[in-house]
């Protein structure tokens, strides 16, 4: 269970594919993941994200934890019970929420951090009615074997994109010790599962070159079955994000598949693959459609602008979505601007295949060994 074959790669860069096994099913890479933060996808049913082809989603652990409670969803069978979802799941470990959100309450209503860190975890107060908690690597661990994904991640903590290398380099320290903690709790509790849950650890380390290859290495060590690069697309530039996954890479050995966390435009998927990267994931799409956002070949446009108005074409002349075979530019107009949940759920159905379909068509090039004159041929076109 949980192997990883690579299946073709590209011989001008580290493009490849792969086949990831976990017992809900194979996931091909590169993949892109939907996010379905409290156990849904935005707006979209598992049918028609299965029509998509999406192959595996994300839960949010720190939501569901706090509403409605990780007890709960065991009770109920599990996540992919619970959501009528029999494909795989990925749950993230929390830390980044934790974190972030503190951040912003600190920012939007003024006053001190409501995070309080130390070598044993972390205690906060809940975005919801500001309740205390205190999260442990440990208890992040039993969350997410409570909810039942198939891919479970470590507790980290993610520096602020602006931290100076000496609080980096702290982070980057505590997470290494926290990964020891969740390694031994994950094996404890996955002699108990029916069905084995598989844990992958997160590098961390900013933007700084040599905290970026201790991490690489010190992860590589864990033998785990994948390998996470965090911290990135959290405010640093995009040529600083690039940079790093060029450091990380040539540090791991290439056996396990490598996800890096929140990233998902057109352009940082086509970037990432040609660097190494297999799994990706991030709510932009879905964001993006909530505001009337949709991609084309040609780039990013706004529904909502006048020239839609009359506009009898579908969002991409080319795309075999439900959306765009049935409606059009003109029709989406009206349903954004009158906020009808069908306007949304249009936009979203074509976001989330805009994206799922470029990693079809990524991994069909990589498997002709054409991967680069496909990037050339995309750029020819599509404006960043």
């Amino acid at each position: 269970m949980f192997e990883y074959e690579i299946t073709s790669k590209s011989s001008k860069c580290n493009a490849r594919c792969g086949e990831f096994t976990t017992p809900h099913g194979k996931i091909s890479t590169p993949v892109f993941m939907p996010v379905g933060t409290k156990a849904t996808v935005k707006t979209a049913s598992p049918d028609e994200l299965k029509t998509l082809g999406s192959e595996i989603i994300l839960a949010n652990t720190y939501h569901l934890y706090m509403r409605p409670g990780h007890e709960l969803i065991k009770r109920m069978g599990g996540l992919h019970k619970w959501m009528n979802w029999d494909k795989p799941i990925l749950t993230d470990s929390g830390g980044f929420q934790v974190f972030s959100l503190a951040q912003e309450k600190r920012v939007n209503k003024g006053g001190k951090a409501a995070v309080k860190i130390t070598e044993e975890g972390v205690e906060f107060k809940s975005h919801l009615d500001g309740s205390t908690h205190f999260f442990t690597p440990e208890k992040a661990i039993q969350i997410q074997h409570d909810l039942g994904a198939d891919i479970i991640m470590a507790f980290d903590e993610c520096a602020p994109a602006l931290s100076d290398k000496s609080y980096t380099a702290s982070a980057m320290t505590r997470t290494h010790n926290w990964l020891e903690k969740c390694i031994k709790e994950h094996e404890k509790l996955n002699k108990y599962q029916k069905l084995p849950r598989a844990l992958f650890p997160i590098i961390q380390g900013g933007i700084h070159k040599d905290l970026r290859i201790e991490s690489a290495k010190f992860v590589q060590t864990t033998s785990l079955p994948g390998i996470a690069i965090g911290g990135l697309s959290v405010g640093e530039s995009r040529e600083d994000m690039l940079e790093m996954i060029e450091t990380v890479i040539p540090n791991l050995d290439g056996t396990q598949p490598v996800y890096l966390m929140g990233v998902g435009t057109p352009s940082d998927l086509i970037e990432s693959i040609e660097r190494g990267i297999d799994m990706f994931d991030c709510v932009h799409p879905t964001r993006m459609a909530r505001h009337g956002a949709f991609w084309t070949n040609e780039g990013r446009f706004s529904i909502k602008k006048e020239q839609f108005k009359f506009d009898d074409s579908p969002l991409d002349a080319n795309c075999q979505c439900y959306s765009c075979q049935n409606f059009s530019r003109s029709y989406l107009r009206h349903l954004i601007f009158e906020k009808e949940i069908l306007g949304l759920r249009l936009m979203t159905i074509h976001n989330l295949h805009f994206l799922i379909d470029l990693t079809h068509q990524i991994r069909e090039a990589i498997s002709k060994d054409s991967f680069k004159k496909f990037k050339k041929n995309f750029y020819s076109k599509y404006k960043k």
